[in-house]
């Protein structure tokens, strides 16, 4: 038995790509996608006729640059997520701009899009997560989305605050980032590396993962960003973890069994008091938490770089087009 057929018996894995032939060729039960992956699968000539395709439809739509720009990336998205669907039998995570982490009415009015977009392409909403920031705003517009019928992934997932923010509002999926927690610790502590059994990523995983059973909440948690794969076998167990296709392949290529280390059970025994939080506590609490303040705003900026090369790659594409 390999690692990865040992922790599929407790874990949903979930691809970290926007590859479709590797998606294919690990076979996961999920897929996640952002702009940095659809910018780097974007760049490959497999996929050279679903850039053509995006661009031609937003020529076709006409108007400024920066409107055929956003148009086409909302059809790449969709057109890679699509292709993501036909070879998995699960959910594919589509990403709102990191620009709208902000702001609620933005964010509700690109998910509906995105949805019907999809739905055109004969897929139900019941197989795509729309993916958002875990700001505020974004946990509120995520509210209004499930209420419709629409599920959401809330990613730049940092502090018990956001998680604990995330359950009461009903979310179907959340995306706690344990590498990025990882790496603010260990810059903290001059570089060295922190010992796996006192790793903060996977202590903070496990946490939410335990305050969610205790309390009964339907919201189903993700662990996400890996930096190795001793991190993914500590949260054996864990609801999903979505995982890059080079750890992957070392999992697929390294036998041995993993142990279950997250379980119900265990987090009945949790000694978790219930929060209820609203918004100015929130907001306090998340604040103090240095940590996820930095991981957070950090993370918005990272992916809003990202979604901008991602732009001025449509942009290109648009300008080529149509002269």
């Amino acid at each position: 038995m390999t690692l990865l057929e040992s922790l599929r018996q407790y874990t949903t894995v979930v691809a970290d790509t926007g590859d479709i032939e590797a998606i294919a060729q690990h076979r996961p039960q999920d897929a996640t996608t952002n702009p940095s992956l659809l910018f780097q699968a974007a760049q490959m000539p497999a996929y050279r006729h679903l850039v053509e395709e995006a661009t031609e439809v937003a020529s076709e739509l006409g108007g400024t640059h920066q409107r055929m720009a956003d148009e086409f990336i909302d059809r790449l998205f969709v057109l890679f997520g699509s292709g993501i669907l036909n070879v998995i039998p699960g959910r594919v995570s589509t990403e709102v701009p990191a620009s709208l982490s902000f702001d609620t009415a933005g964010t509700l009015a690109k998910a509906r899009k995105l949805i019907s977009l999809y739905e055109k392409k004969g897929f139900s909403r019941n197989r795509i997560l729309i993916k958002t920031a875990s700001t505020w705003e974004g946990i509120r517009a995520a509210e209004v989305l499930e209420l419709e019928g629409i599920h959401c992934n809330l990613t730049l997932l940092f502090s018990f605050a956001q998680a604990v923010a995330c359950a009461q509002a009903g979310v179907t999926l959340i995306s706690p980032f344990v590498g990025r927690i990882y790496d603010w610790y260990r810059k903290e502590h001059g570089g060295s590396e922190i010992a796996p059994d006192q790793d903060p990523g996977v202590a903070s995983v496990t946490r939410i993962y335990n305050y969610y059973k205790k309390f009964g909440y339907k919201t189903q948690v993700m662990g996400a960003s890996f930096r190795n794969v001793n991190q993914i076998v500590r949260l054996a167990g864990c609801d999903l973890l979505t995982i890059s296709p080079e750890l992957l392949n070392q999992l697929e290529n390294t036998e041995g069994t993993v142990k279950r280390e997250l379980d119900q059970v265990k987090a009945r025994e949790s000694k978790e008091q219930r929060l209820r939080l609203e918004e100015k506590t929130f907001r306090w609490l998340h604040n103090e938490d240095a940590m996820a303040t930095e991981k957070l705003a950090e993370g918005i900026r990272k992916f809003n770089s990202d979604a901008h090369h991602l732009q001025q790659f449509a942009l290109a594409r648009v300008a080529e087009t149509i002269g």
